[in-house]
C-alpha cells in the first residue's frame, strides 16, 4: 500500500483529495495545522468507508516542526505520494499590504512546499517511484487584484515544480502542479455571487472539489508516469 501525505487535508479541496486517494488504495495522512479535529474527522470517515488514513498536525511554515513530524512518519517507511495543498490567503492591495501579510503567505504556500517535500525526497528516491503534486492557483497564471502575495507564492511553486521535475526525471518520480480556478469551498462560500461567477468563468459555474481530486488521482497513478513538469489548469476555461 502506497502512503500519501496531503497537506491542508482538513480543508474542502484537501479533504476531497484525501478521500479520493484513500479510495484508490493509499494510506492517507490527512494533514492539518490548527484544525486537527477536522483532519481527524476526515480520517474517521475514510476508515468507516473501508479506507486507511491517519490525521497529523504540524505547521508547514515552521521547518523544525515539520521536519520532526515527518521523521515520525518516515519511521514507518517512505512516503511516495505528496500533495502540497496547504496554502493561505491574506489579501490586500500592495500599497496597503503589511510585511507580515506578504511573508506569512509566502511561508505557507512556497516555503511550506520546501519544508515538506525536501525531507521526503531521498526516501522516495530509494523506491524509484513517486508522485509530487503541487496545488497552485489560477492567480499564479492570470494574477488577481489584492493577491500579489498569493500569486507570487503560487507562481514560485510553478518554477520549483518544473525544476524538481527535471532533477527527478530519471528516478521514476513525477512532479506536477494543478492550478484550480474558482472552486466551491468553505473558503469561497459567500464571496462570489452567481453574477460574478458568470462573468469570470466561461462555463458559468464554480468547480467541484472532486473535480480537482479526480485530476490528482490520475496524476498520482501509474497511468500518468510520462507526465511531469506540467502546470495543469482546472478552471472552467478561464484564460
Amino acid at each position: 500500500m502506497k502512503r500519501a501525505l496531503v497537506t491542508g487535508g482538513s480543508g474542502t479541496i484537501g479533504a476531497a483529495i484525501c478521500r479520493k486517494l484513500a479510495a484508490d488504495g493509499c494510506h492517507v495522512y490527512v494533514h492539518a495545522n490548527t484544525h486537527l479535529a477536522q483532519a481527524q474527522q476526515i480520517a474517521v470517515e475514510i476508515l468507516a468507508s473501508g479506507g486507511s488514513a491517519t490525521a497529523v498536525a504540524f505547521d508547514v511554515a515552521n521547518q523544525e516542526n515539520t521536519g520532526a513530524a515527518l521523521q515520525v512518519l518516515l519511521a514507518d517507511g517512505p512516503i511516495q505520494i505528496v500533495v502540497n495543498n496547504a496554502g493561505i490567503h491574506d489579501d490586500a492591495v500592495m500599497p496597503g499590504m503589511r510585511t507580515d501579510q506578504w511573508t506569512r503567505v509566502i511561508d505557507v504556500s512556497l516555503n511550506g512546499f520546501f519544508h515538506v517535500t525536501q525531507p521526503l525526497l531521498m526516501p522516495m528516491i530509494t523506491t524509484r517511484w513517486g508522485r509530487i503534486v503541487n496545488i497552485s492557483s489560477v492567480a499564479a497564471l492570470l494574477g488577481n487584484r489584492g493577491q500579489s502575495n498569493y500569486a507570487a507564492a503560487k507562481a514560485g511553486l510553478h518554477g520549483a515544480t518544473k525544476s524538481l521535475a527535471l532533477e527527478l526525471a530519471t528516478r521514476g518520480i513525477t512532479v506536477n502542479a494543478i492550478a484550480p480556478g474558482l472552486i466551491a469551498s468553505t473558503m469561497t462560500e459567500g464571496l462570489f455571487s452567481k453574477e460574478l461567477i458568470d462573468s469570470l468563468v466561461p462555463m458559468k459555474r464554480a468547480g467541484k472539489p472532486e473535480e480537482v481530486a479526480d485530476l490528482v488521482s490520475f496524476i498520482a497513478s501509474e497511468r500518468a508516469a510520462y507526465i511531469s513538469g506540467q502546470i495543469i489548469s482546472v478552471n472552467g476555461a478561464m484564460t
